[in-house]
Order: structure tokens, then sequence, then C-alpha cells
């Protein structure tokens, strides 16, 4: 019998014992069989976790407190640390030296690399002793936080990042009297630059103001600079399916022949799909339909309140699953290529699992066969899940669990909040002198506005993926669970191709490469240039751009690890694109078909209506 996908577990359908409340209270989802919470502690937690932005004061108070009482009995390390200071004392005379001679001197530009002093500037006196002495505290820091014995490496983590934050809030590029450019900036323009921050700084905060003779250039407003259906995801096609979670799109062949397996896209649910459906010139669905690919995508509903209770399996069933069977009913059940981007290359990942798993025929026997599955800096194992692991351990679960459980969900500033604090140097502080002390705005791009495009997360289903994936790692470790069974990745064994990134803050590239050791199948592996969004949005033409592979003579060797990978890898300039659509035409049958047109479910046209719920 078909399984019916249109419908999610509901909390009622789900016991105690799976760790869920009385219907009556508010839900709580604990996950793993605890203990009932009551109302008071969560709420209590909720008003803690509105004053801390989501950071458990616990978590962050232990970590400080296993690395305090460790390096308080390491006088080793504590000797490393006075020899360190006692170098940095001695360069002191060098640096105050000008100004007890009145000549001043000037240093190596931006000694250290470091771009916050990349103004020439920087290398006059004073500017250069504030720059050297900040950048010594900063080697203090690094050397103080990691290596002390006993420490566990979460805390060791936690440590090391939280000193660097509190260093990249003080350090004197971000004070507009010791920043050497701001001064000639204000200098040169008789202080336009900081009335023009100041507009700045209030249209971004929802105050409308202008000053006269003042140009404040764009600033935030409700309004996207591009537009999903009229500057961005306008590859033409129809929404052909939709539930109660999804939106599957069809998009319109350009070509008169195409390969006769098409391609299904899983995006992530933390974003909004058209990161893959961008301006006409970036777009990979726009590339891959004009290289003769039948593409379907999905889109996700963005969840409100009322989908609180959606959890992994629903993001399973009624969004993988049901996409695939309703994409084998339009192709006649053709083989599909399965594409995963981010968290959705992890629920693919799942999926993919679950269907070459002996216990999964009584709700997969319908779905079509998976010809290839496409993982796009997408983790499968989270045993190093970079940065991001900062924020996962029990004391911070229970507390963004409490943060959510008022309003049901993770809005996306609060997500956005958390990705800002990995690269915080870049994406705060040093977009606060370049809008608020400069009066520079950057233009607006179609990856920066669908950026500005956020989503949310249901309740359960944050708690169960950090939970499940990022703390237990039960997906690596076979023990994530499908409908009361556990999925191994090595049951998957059709060929895989997998993209990471080499600056990915998110799924960091090294966590993406662990696939390899999770499964036999043939697996083709690049390491594409660039960050988490930009380093996939990699259009052949794009300046700059290059991408690593195995050369030839070196296929069908297996390197378990990143490092050895890396060793032998060969450098393309390029895009990635283009070897990824090389090795689906290998992977694909000899003999293509005509062009299927599109289904006309009578649900609209694309980019449907799920993409513009806000």
């Amino acid at each position: 019998m078909k399984t019916d996908y249109s419908s999610a577990t509901t909390p009622q359908q789900t016991t105690q014992k799976d760790g869920y409340v009385d219907p009556d209270r508010p839900l709580c989802y604990l996950g793993g069989g605890e203990a009932e919470v009551h109302p008071l502690d969560m709420a209590l937690q909720n008003h803690i976790a509105k004053l801390t932005g989501g950071i458990s004061p616990a978590s962050v108070a232990l970590a400080w407190m296993d690395w305090a009482m460790h390096i308080a009995v390491s006088p080793g390390k504590q000797l490393e640390l006075g020899n360190l200071m006692q170098r940095q004392v001695a360069s002191w005379p060098q640096l105050l030296a000008p100004a007890l001679t009145g000549k001043p001197e000037e240093s190596e530009k931006n000694v250290a690399g470091d771009t916050r002093f990349a103004d020439a500037g920087w290398a006059n006196w004073p500017f250069n002793a504030m720059s050297q002495y900040f950048l010594q505290r900063q080697e203090f820091w690094q050397v103080a936080t990691k290596g002390v014995r006993g420490v566990t490496a979460h805390h060791e983590n936690v440590v090391n990042f939280m000193s660097r934050q509190l260093l990249d809030m003080v350090a004197p590029s971000n004070f507009p009297l010791l920043n050497p450019e701001v001064i000639a900036n204000t200098k040169a323009t008789g202080g336009k630059n900081l009335m023009t921050g100041a507009v700045h700084w209030m249209q971004d905060n929802g105050l409308e103001f202008q000053l006269p003779g003042i140009e404040a250039g764009e600033h935030k407003t409700e309004q996207l600079a591009y537009q999903p259906g009229r500057d961005v995801a306008v590859t033409e096609g129809k929404v052909v399916f939709r539930n109660h979670l999804i939106e599957l799109i069809q998009y319109a062949p350009q070509t008169s022949k195409v390969f006769a397996e098409p391609i299904l896209i899983v995006p992530s649910w933390i974003m909004k799909y058209y990161i893959l459906d961008l301006s006409p010139h970036n777009s990979m669905v726009r590339f891959l339909v004009n290289q003769g690919h039948t593409v379907f995508m999905i889109s996700w509903k963005n969840p409100g309140k009322e989908d609180r209770d959606l959890g992994m399996q629903d993001y399973l069933d009624s969004g993988f699953f049901a996409a695939l069977e309703e994409v084998g009913k339009l192709t006649q059940h053709k083989a599909v290529h399965t594409v995963g981007y981010c968290l959705g290359g992890t629920l693919l990942g799942i999926g993919a699992s679950a269907i070459a798993s002996d216990h999964a025929k009584e709700y997969t026997h319908h779905l079509p066969p998976v010809k290839t599955v496409n993982l796009l800096a997408a983790q499968t194992d989270f045993s190093e899940p970079g940065e991001l692991g900062l924020f996962i351990d029990e004391s911070q679960i229970a507390m963004l669990d409490a943060q959510m459980w008022e309003q049901g969900y993770l809005t996306g500033e609060q997500m956005t909040g958390s990705f800002q604090l990995l690269n915080s140097r870049d994406l705060i502080w040093s977009k606060i002198m370049r809008e608020y002390q400069l009066g520079t705005r950057n233009s607006p791009n179609d990856l920066m506005s669908w950026n500005s495009d956020t989503t949310r997360m249901p309740y359960r289903m944050h708690s169960e993926y950090l939970k499940h994936l990022f703390l237990h790692n039960d997906l690596a470790e076979g023990r994530y669970e499908v409908h009361g069974h556990a999925v191994a990745l090595n049951n998957i064994h059709v060929p895989m191709y997998v993209v990471g990134t080499a600056r990915d803050h998110v799924s960091p590239w090294r966590s993406v490469y662990k696939i390899h050791i999770l499964t036999d199948a043939p697996i083709d592996f690049v390491l594409a240039s660039g960050g988490h969004n930009a380093g996939i949005v990699s259009e052949p033409g794009h300046a700059h751009r290059s991408y690593q592979h195995l050369p030839a003579d070196q296929r069908g060797q297996s390197f378990q690890q990143a490092e050895d990978w890396l060793k032998v890898a060969t450098t393309e300039t390029g895009s990635w694109w283009t070897h990824w659509q090389a090795w689906l035409a290998k992977n694909s049958s000899d003999t293509q078909i005509k062009a299927r047109a599109v289904t006309d479910a009578d649900l609209g046209v694309a980019p449907g209506s799920y993409v513009f719920e806000k």
C-alpha cells in the first residue's frame, strides 16, 4: 500500500516516552526519553534566553571554570605564558621610542596580515604601536586558551572563541579616534562621513532620517532589493505538487532532447531555495536546464507557530520522499539524480540511506530508484562541525529549546546572529567601521538580498537535528532512526558527487570529506574556492573561481583522510559546475529522450507561493 506523505506527525500521536509532555501544557520537546519539563522551568529559562540572545550562561561559565581551574595547576603553561609576555614587553621600548625621541618611525604595513590594519595609515606612529600591542594581546590569549592539559576540547574551543570575540570588540580599528583611516577620511570630507554614518545607524534601527546634502545610500527596508519572481528565481517553470510543507517546482526544458534521468534538488530549509536560482547569469537551475537536464526543486514552507511540532521525520516524509514520489510519477519512474545543499544534503543522506535499507521497503517500494547522490556543502558526520559546534552542548540546547518554547520556532534573525558571531570581525565590527564611521554602503547584490530573506525553523525539528546530529552524531554512528529503524550511510552504493568549500564556516570541508569513511560508494570529491554560499554559487565565467579534484591517474584511489587527498589534488581555474555537469552526463543514460513538457497542475508558476512567506 502506498505511504501517505501528506500529513505530519502530531504531538497527540507521540507518547511521553518519546519525549513529549501532556498536550494541555506548552509542548517541550526533549528527545530521548527524558523526564517531563515543568512549564515554570521553561518560562524562566525562556526569559533568560531573551536576555542572553539564546546563549546559555551555564555553558559559558562551565567552560571558563574548566579552563581557569586547569591553568591554575599548570605551572609549565604559566611559564610558557610568562616567557611570551616577557618577549612582548621587550618590544615595547621600540614601539614607544617615537614618543620619547620625537622622531616618528614607520613599521611594515599590515605586519600580521590582519585586514583591519591594511590601511597605509597603520604603518605610522602611534597607530603602528596600537595595532602591534593589540596583536600581541591576541597572540597571548591564543596561546593561553589552547593546549591546557585537562580542559575538554569543547570548553577549550568555547574559551578560545570567546577570548577572540572580546578582543575583537576592543580592537583599535573599531574606534574613530584610534583609526587612521577614519581620521583621514574625516579630515578629507569635513566630517561628512560621520554624519552619513549616523544616518546609516538611524536607518538601520528603524528611524527614517535624512540630513540635507547627505546621500545615505541603500539601507535596511522590508522590501528586498532583488525580488523573487522579478529579479531572482526567474527560471521558467511551474509548481507541480504542493503539500503542507513543500512546493515542488518543475522547470521548463530549454533543449529539444534531455537526459532520461531527472534531477531533484533538496535545498536547506534554513534558507529560501532560490540561492540555487538567483539571477539568470548565476542560476544553477538555469545552468542545468540549459545543459539538457529535467530539473525539479523543493521549495520549503516558512513555518509558523502552528508548525512547532513538525520534526525531522516530517521533513523526510512530507519533504524528500513526497517530492521523490512525485518526480517518479511525472517521469515514469526513471532513476533520479538527487542533489542536496547544506542541511538539505544531510536530509538527502538520511533519505538515501533509508531507501537503500532492507527495513524501508514498506514505505519506499513505490519510489523511483536513486541514480546518484550529490551533496553540496553538506555534512553527514558532525564530529567536527567547526565553530557552529561552539553553540552545541546539553546546556546550550536546553537554552535554545527554552528560547523557542513560547514562539514555537527559531527566527531567521536569531539564526543570522549566530552565523554573524562566527565571523564577527568581518560581519559585525568591520561592517560597523565601514558603514557608521567611513559612511560607506556596499552596493546590494542578489546574494546579499537573498541572505536577508530569512526563514524560520520549527521548535521540534530544530531540537531534533541539534540533538541527534550535532550533539550525538547519530547518523555517522549508525543510530539515526527512520520509522523506527536505524539507517546507515554505508547502505548507499550509488555514485556520489560531494562538494566542499574552502572557506566554509557552516560546513567545514574537512567535515564534509568524512563521507569517505562512512560509505563504500564511489565518491568524486571536489573542493571549491569560496565560502558556504559563494563557493556553491560559482557559475562559469565568475572571476577568481577555482576548484580542486583528483587528477585522472588518481581516480579510484581511496584517501580516507582529507589531508592525504589534498596532497594529490589538482587545481583547475574556473567553475566546478562544468566538472559536475560532465560527471552527471557520464552517470546518465547514453540515449537522450524528447524534452518533457511541464505538467500543468493548476498550482501556479515558479517560484510558487511558499517562497514569498515572511
